[in-house]
């Protein structure tokens, strides 16, 4: 189910979790710890909502770029694979 930009995305984080560099905005995340991280996922829900009522569309995808990068990154940070979250949508629309 996974698309090939999505596998490559979920990889890149693994890698900067794996092997931060200073120059890492993921990696930075990382070191900033997982209250961060959710703080993150939080802000850009919100403006996933805002965007969605009064942005225009191609505003509305990048704020859900921005959504769908930092919930990659807050799974990573808790060890939980995206595969994970695959097998529960699977399993929902059986």
């Amino acid at each position: 189910m996974t698309t090939p930009i999505l596998e490559h995305l979920v990889a890149t984080i693994a890698e900067r979790k794996a092997n931060p560099s200073p120059e890492s905005y993921t990696a930075s995340l990382f070191a900033r710890g997982i209250g961060k991280i959710a703080q993150k996922v939080g802000e850009e829900g919100v403006e996933v909502v805002v965007a969605s009522l009064n942005e225009s569309d191609e505003r509305l995808v990048s704020e859900m770029a921005d959504l769908l990068y930092h919930s990659l990154v807050l799974l990573a940070a808790r060890n939980v694979a995206w595969a994970d979250v695959e097998a529960e949508l699977a399993r929902r629309f059986r």
